[in-house]
């Protein structure tokens, strides 16, 4: 072993390596007997791509560059892509990034054709879960479309789309299969006998994990008739349904305070655990009925495992491996189910589990050791204390290398994660860019403050009128918990998070001592600026739950924004931004920084072309890592060997 200061071990994972193993596999789904889903490409400009596997199990893109399979409906997107089979192979419809329009295409056959307009109105048409239905020419999905030039200037509803392209040059061709009822709903599921259909809708100012409504409707000869609620309402979330093969309706509620399956309104499995979640993207799914009556589920706290739930008993049976965390987007096809499953030693796969015979498999995407493991983190799970006696749910990353260790007496560096949302969590599963830091020594904390999902409704309310108080204490208290029992270095901790994290991190900068430095990265930073028109609709009025009704404490707004209290920031800090960004548009950043002008803290701005709320280009993520690490180095006094040095203005 080598004896050397924590932060400058030398790492075989750098910041090109975390790159390029960034993003996940997602939308997975079958066509036929085979399975489909969408794929990262980060050095391709950070497109996606729709991937297939073969019958003989030989895994290949379908769609070349520069097709990218991605929809900007509600700016978080959802499932861009659906197909059918017909008597002449697969039906393909997808969603194409640049202009949002429908393609249907066959593979193996001509180039993608367009199947929806084009609109010079705002943000113009989006479509999202399309579902096609060849045996009547057209396909289902939902339609977002822009009505005005403000974000908020926008429409959604449920339509059919023709098939044959004559809807290509005229939205008229476009059938709404419902009246605008609701300012937001998801894809319309058909039951099996074809004369029901089942979809969520919601109303500003909810947001989907506050108050959904599950709508049922008759199917008629070219609209959906006699739309009625049937479960959901202001204080209940339904995050998903579905129909069972004997034609019940199948749907997660939270109505106890935790996402449990229902049947016809009857529970199934009665737990306290999430068998759902937020639904950030229209079309995640948590669970997928079988032909056998069986269903796939994700269930868990804090965590989401594949499992098989028995209605009729209310047992879940878990699928053994290595996967203790799954995306929501589960898919089946008889007995076989598929779903996104990684771990703390492997990133995101694409696993098939044959619900006959509770064997699981790994059939996409399989995870590659690009290093080896030993450079892996080693994480533990942790429940530390906040104020009032609250239990706060964390990882711990601590500082790993196989080759070195610190000098006898030495503290590491730590760095606290906050996440994105806020109604989110971090998943514990392998992640390079964590790895990039604990293999040099540096420590990684992410935290799951209150308000996050997968502990319960009463957990993710903690944050309601709370956001810039609950998460920066719980942030503060994991931090001062670790410098306090040994494990580390008090005067070497910062904070780091990503749009809603990179709130968290700049109020803690702003309303703390604990850090002493912190990484902000396309953040929210002015919550008047941002719940006053400059962030987009489907987050327009989140902070009516999370800060309180404008109309009623406008002050408040003031007095959480970052950007109204510049002045108490004396840490050091990185801004990291992208210019296409609509969701923490730039202005929020430059706002702050003109507060910030002149005061003398050390800090760096770097903004990135091309790049929206999510970085996704290699290039990009390279650059940010490494000026991330380089900040940690000149502020905690690190040498880490071979990391381009960042410049510091005052």
């Amino acid at each position: 072993m080598s004896t050397l200061s924590y932060g400058s071990w030398p790492s075989p994972v750098d910041a090109a390596l975390a790159a390029a193993h960034d993003g996940r596999p997602d939308d997975v789904g079958f066509v036929g007997d085979e399975v489909w889903w969408t794929a990262p490409r980060p050095t391709e400009g950070g497109r996606r791509t729709l991937v297939r596997r073969r019958a003989d199990g030989a895994e290949e893109p379908v769609l070349p560059a520069p097709w990218n399979v991605r929809s900007r409906v509600i700016e978080y997107g959802g499932r861009p892509w659906g197909a059918a089979t017909t008597d002449t192979g697969p039906l393909v419809v997808f969603v194409n990034f640049a202009d949002q329009r429908l393609y249907a295409f066959t593979p193996g056959g001509a180039e993608p054709r367009p199947l929806t307009p084009l609109s010079p109105v705002g943000g113009g048409l989006r479509w999202i879960e399309p579902d096609p239905r060849p045996e009547r020419g057209e396909v289902w999905c939902v339609l977002e479309e822009f009505t005005g030039e403000g974000p908020t200037d926008v429409r959604r509803v449920l339509v059919a789309v023709p098939l044959d392209g004559s809807a290509a040059d005229d939205r008229g061709a476009v059938r709404e299969l419902t009246p605008e009822r609701h300012r937001f709903v998801t894809g319309p599921r058909l039951s099996p006998d074809g004369r029901r259909a089942a979809w969520l809708a919601w109303d500003h100012p909810r947001m989907p994990w506050d108050g959904t409504e599950l709508i049922v409707a008759d199917v008629g000869e070219g609209t959906f008739r006699d739309a009625r609620p049937v479960a959901g309402g202001p204080e209940e979330s339904i995050a998903q349904a579905d129909w069972a093969p004997d034609g019940t309706l199948l749907y997660a509620s939270d109505r106890t305070g935790w996402w449990n399956l229902y049947r016809d309104g009857q529970p199934l499995c009665a737990r306290e655990e999430e068998f759902g979640g937020p639904l950030w993207k229209l079309g995640q799914r948590w669970f997928a009925p079988l032909d056998s009556g069986l269903i796939a589920v994700l269930h868990g706290r804090g965590a989401a495992v594949l499992g098989i739930l028995d209605p009729e008993t209310g047992e879940v049976v878990d699928a053994a491996g290595p996967w203790t965390e799954f995306a929501p987007a589960l898919a089946a096809h008889g007995e076989r189910v598929v779903g996104v499953g990684a771990g703390p030693h492997s990133g995101y796969e694409v696993v098939e589990l044959d619900a006959r015979t509770g064997r699981a498999r790994v059939v996409g995407a399989p995870h590659e050791d690009a290093v080896d493991p030993a450079y892996y983190p080693r994480p533990r799970i942790r429940t530390f204390t906040g104020p009032g006696g609250r239990e706060i749910h964390a990882h711990l990353y601590p500082p790993h290398h196989p080759g070195c260790q610190a000098p006898d007496g030495e503290l590491p560096p730590y760095v606290i994660w906050a996440h994105g949302g806020p109604t989110s969590r971090s998943p514990l599963v392998l992640d390079l860019e964590i790895a990039y830091f604990t293999s040099r020594g540096i420590g990684v904390a992410e935290v799951n403050y209150g308000g996050s999902s997968g502990h319960g409704r009463e957990y993710r309310n903690r944050l309601r009128e709370q956001w810039g108080v609950v998460d920066v204490e719980d942030c503060a208290a994991v931090a001062l918990a670790l410098a306090e029992e040994g494990t580390a270095d008090r005067d070497r901790l910062a904070v780091r998070g990503g749009s809603a994290g990179g709130w968290t991190s700049a109020a803690s900068l702003a309303t703390t001592d604990v850090y002493a430095c912190g990484t902000i990265i396309y953040p929210i930073l002015d919550l008047t600026g941002w719940g006053t028109g400059e962030t987009h609709d489907f987050e327009s009025q989140y902070l009516e739950s999370l800060i309180g009704p404008y109309a009623e404490v406008p002050g408040r707004y003031a007095e959480r924004s970052p950007a109204e209290h510049a002045d108490r920031v004396t840490a050091p800090f990185l801004l990291l931004q992208g210019l296409d960004d609509v969701i923490c548009p730039p202005v929020q950043c430059e706002r702050f920084l003109d507060r910030m002008a002149g005061r003398g803290v050390p800090h760096a701005y770097l903004t990135f072309e091309g790049e929206g709320h999510g970085f996704r280009r290699a290039e990009t993520m390279v650059r940010a890592l490494e000026a991330e690490l380089s900040l940690y180095a000149q502020v905690f006094g690190l040498t880490p060997p071979g990391v381009p040095p960042l410049e510091l203005t005052q």
